[in-house]
């Protein structure tokens, strides 16, 4: 019983991130589902939970509220319990996709079913990246391969490269591409970040291998090992199941991708760091992204909404992340804004006053595409004056 008391004292929501699990069994859930109700629905499971279910239940569970102490900083930290949570994602991951693998290569299943169990496998390959970003964060070498597995089904391994030592230190800057600019859609940010962030990793690992005397062919080419993880699950899938199945492990890898990276677009929007006098930028802080703590996805993504404290402490494993009171704060879960993304105007109309709030009015203050300041008026009339300039870019 103490036990028990204390790890709850440390962390209320303990016994709760073994519902980050949700996700990866959605990819294990489909056929019986269908088999025992007779409900075809069940094939787009992924999608009905993460963008119906979720927000439903975030809007009527409300805010998380709790941050660890800090005197629980090391005891989090160390406790495996929560390590294991991460762990446990892949395998039910990969088990998922080798049923879906089945399913897809059968007769039996109509087209429009096998693109449900596709857009299905896509949202859990898309929070398998949520998975990867976790542990490839990580020192130990273990958490770090497994990171580069994770990232296999959706064959976007140079993530691993280019997140850590690319986004992390050009976030909320114009030379980021992960970072969306005020005024630019999710479907003019799509194809910039995508390219953008694969000629990045390539770059960085380069010049990475360089710095270290290795060739680019070299067994310690980190981009390499991660695409040959992909190679090697869609040449396994392949053989088992037939050319039949490379449609949907297309799509499906897609669609993993553009998660990903609809998720950047709603962490960065419009959010800039200011320079210094020698032009550089000053050190990130919890205001250069934005922040939903709701309760229901903040264990659904393992704290990834809270994505300030981890840009200004990105060592800190999920389970000590905090809520900041510096942070911009989205109006909802992390599952609801995505929704908001894919439709610009509606974005548009939430966000941008938002931005132009978070930076007291001041546009100049803000991470602008080149058109956004001459439409600024139309779409959100005159800015209000900022009254203490200086204190306001030398923040952060």
């Amino acid at each position: 019983m103490a036990i028990f008391e204390n790890t709850q004292a440390r962390d209320p929501k303990r016994y709760l991130w073994v519902l980050g699990l949700i996700a990866p069994a959605c990819a294990l859930l489909p056929s019986q589902l269908v088999v025992h109700t007779g409900l075809e629905i069940f094939w787009w499971i992924g999608p009905i939970i993460v963008f119906v279910v979720i927000p439903l239940l975030d809007w009527a569970v409300g805010r998380d509220g709790s941050n660890p102490r800090d005197e629980d900083y090391e005891a989090l930290s160390n406790d495996r319990y929560y390590r294991w949570c991460t762990y446990l994602f892949l395998p039910m991951q990969f088990i998922g996709l080798l049923i879906a693998g089945y399913l897809w290569s059968r007769a039996e299943l109509s087209l429009a079913d096998k693109l449900g169990l596709a857009v299905t496998l896509g949202v859990v390959s898309g929070i398998g990246i949520n998975a990867a970003h976790e542990l490839g964060h990580r020192a130990e070498h273990l958490e770090r391969r497994l990171a580069k597995i994770a990232l296999a089904q959706s064959g976007y391994g140079h993530f691993f490269v280019e997140h850590n030592h690319g986004h992390h230190v050009r976030v909320a800057t114009p030379e980021d591409p992960a970072s969306a600019r005020f005024g630019e859609s999710l479907w003019e940010f799509l194809p910039r970040s995508m390219v953008g962030g694969f000629r990045s990793a390539l770059v960085l690992e380069r010049d990475r291998l360089s710095r270290k005397g290795k060739r680019w062919f070299s067994r310690g080419n980190h981009l390499l090992q991660a695409w040959s993880m992909s190679v090697a699950l869609f040449g396994t899938m392949i053989a088992l199941f037939g050319p039949l199945v490379i449609p949907f492990l297309a799509l499906q890898a897609l669609i993993g991708a553009v998660l990903l990276e609809t998720v950047n677009y709603v962490e960065h929007y419009g959010l800039l760091r200011p320079r210094r006098a020698n032009g550089r930028y000053v050190k990130c802080s919890p205001r250069d992204s934005w922040n939903s703590d709701r309760l229901v996805t903040n264990v659904f993504l393992f704290h990834l909404q809270r994505h300030s404290d981890h840009h200004a402490n990105p060592g800190r494993r999920y389970q000590t992340l905090r809520s900041s009171e510096q942070a911009p704060q989205l109006p909802a879960g992390y599952a609801t804004m995505v929704l908001l993304a894919a439709v610009p105007p509606l974005w548009r109309t939430v966000m941008d006053r938002r931005v132009l709030a978070h930076y007291g009015g001041d546009i100049t203050l803000v991470n602008t595409k080149p058109r956004a300041k001459r439409h600024h008026f139309f779409f959100l009339g005159p800015a209000r004056p900022v009254t203490d300039r200086a204190s306001r870019t030398g923040s952060g």
